[in-house]
């Protein structure tokens, strides 16, 4: 279950009745639009179905046999959720859109490259403040892959963006291949591997192109600084970093 503070509330007015449920407003959405694929007791605030949310008043078994025919309510939450309309207060709704723009601006710094400077990664900060200069607004209701798009939209007349790939190989020493290599395989989609006679280990991995110094960083890390790494364009053009 969740807080409180993280629920919005789904009302469902009905029969001369009013229901309501408490929900994760990411998973409401989802559930409005049957994206939902959770459990649902994980999005909840309340195992119940109030007919005040903010007082804790509940609805009669009648009502809610009459409307829902049923009176459990893990088969009636998802029915007022659909059915309803889903009230958020200013500060909820201020509180999601600081989220969904935080979201937005790590999405984008993970996938884009700077096609201008040999396809280096965005810092988030650069990121950030170049949205501030166009007239994109997160929407705090939906969801964020939702947006990337209108945002890269938004975003390409200022800076110079585009979302890509990039393929590595690195190569381990010995001595730190077989626990390095658990860890570097994980970060990405592994293309190949191969292990060495001498006992190094050499991965090829493809990642989105954001994530290169969080790639190095992991790399260096788990070597010491002393593995070797290739950024692989093509079979012909291999650029040594």
């Amino acid at each position: 279950m969740i807080s409180l503070d993280e629920a919005v509330t789904a009302r469902l007015e009905s029969h001369g009745q009013r229901f309501e449920v408490l929900v994760d407003p990411d998973a409401a959405l989802a559930i409005k639009r049957d994206e939902f694929e959770g459990d649902l007791e994980d999005v909840i605030a309340a195992e119940d179905v109030f007919e005040d949310a903010s007082r804790g008043d509940r609805p009669p078994e009648d009502a809610l046999e009459e409307v829902f025919e049923t009176t459990d309510p893990l088969d009636i939450i998802p029915e007022v959720i659909k059915r309803g309309e889903i009230q958020i207060t200013a500060e909820q709704r201020r509180e999601m859109q600081e989220q969904k723009h935080k979201q937005l601006i790590n999405r984008i710094t993970r996938n884009a490259v700077n096609p201008q400077m040999d396809d280096a990664p965005h810092p988030p900060e650069r990121i950030e403040s170049a949205l501030e200069e166009t007239d994109f607004s997160v929407d705090p209701m939906e969801p964020v892959e939702n947006q990337v798009d209108d945002a890269l939209d938004a975003l390409r007349p200022v800076i110079p963006i585009r979302f890509d790939e990039v393929t590595v190989a690195v190569q381990l020493p010995a001595e730190y291949a077989g626990s390095g290599q658990a860890k570097v395989r994980e970060y990405g989609d592994l293309e190949r591997e191969e292990w060495q006679p001498d006992g190094s280990w050499i991965g090829v991995l493809t990642f989105p192109a954001g994530m290169q110094n969080d790639f190095y960083e992991l790399v260096n890390e788990v070597s010491s600084g002393e593995a070797e790494t290739q950024i692989i364009r093509d079979e012909d053009d291999i650029n040594t970093r």
